[in-house]
């Protein structure tokens, strides 16, 4: 099935009404490009036509349109658009399909169906902060591990094992494969269940990561603190920026205190030492 275009060019004041007819007309989304076009989609081209021709009788504003053929996408490759090797510190995160193209140290990973792919700003705020702090040998604990990339990256940069903890069991499937695809299954190991419960059962450890909620890290600071070894550090992720006052107070008050910190995108992540 070929898609068609339905190309439509209006005065700026008459964009919102042309737009919102289109939607309700087609139950697609309408697209306005840089210059004011505004683009509708039929099925075929004779809905193309039918929609053109009812636009210009129903709507009263002065306007032109066109209609033209859409190349057919295959949506199985078409989302790979856009992504691309990227560096982070001494880090290269890379899809498989560029897998080539990836400097070492780097974590060769595809975007699933379990968070965590390079390309959110709070995954890249807790991989900058990991690779800022960790030290060659240290252990790490990953609560809340998703696609495991941060587990994966802790022993990618010189960790000697890394451990991660998720409650979801099909995100632990699709980590496991992420290990082994990168070639550290040996060093990192995925488990199933609650982080409060688990994580000091993964005691000691040099470096914890949670990039999780703002609520959730706050709810797990007592179980960080039992899981870091003396002089251990931990990397909180996955708040926005304007959470950063209410988490630097909950720090306090479970005698934490940050160390570094980075903005990304409008996610924040800060590393925090025990007192």
């Amino acid at each position: 099935m070929t898609w068609w275009a339905i190309d439509v060019r209006t005065a700026a004041e008459h964009r919102a009404a042309v737009g919102a007819w289109l939607v309700a007309r087609t139950g697609h989304a309408v697209e306005e490009r840089d210059d004011g076009t505004l683009v509708g989609f039929a099925a075929d081209e004779g809905e193309a036509d039918r929609v053109a021709a009812a636009l210009v009788r129903e709507v009263a504003a002065p306007l032109s349109t066109a209609r033209r053929p859409l190349q057919p996408v295959d949506w199985s490759l078409r989302w790979r658009d856009g992504l691309e090797p990227r560096r982070i510190g001494r880090l290269t995160l890379a899809p498989s399909w560029l897998a080539s193209a990836a400097v070492e140290p780097a974590v060769v990973l595809d975007p699933e169906m379990a968070f965590g792919s390079g390309e959110h700003g709070s995954t890249r705020g807790a991989l900058t902060l990991l690779e800022r702090h960790l030290r060659p040998g240290d252990r790490v604990l990953d609560l809340g591990s998703g696609s495991g990339i941060l587990a994966i990256a802790a022993v990618k940069l010189g960790a000697a094992r890394a451990t991660g903890i998720e409650i979801d069991p099909e995100a632990n499937e699709v980590a496991e494969r992420n290990a082994s695809r990168n070639g550290v299954a040996r060093r990192v190991a995925f488990l199933h269940g609650d982080a409060a419960v688990l994580a000091p059962l993964a005691a000691p450890v040099e470096l914890v990561c949670s990039n999780i909620l703002r609520n959730v890290n706050t709810a797990l600071l007592p179980a960080v603190r039992h899981a870091l070894a003396p002089g251990g550090l931990a990397v909180f992720a996955g708040m926005e920026a304007p959470e950063a006052p209410l988490f630097r107070d909950a720090l306090t008050a479970a005698a934490f205190d940050p160390v570094d910190e980075i903005t990304d995108a409008g996610w924040w992540a800060v590393a925090a030492r025990p007192r």
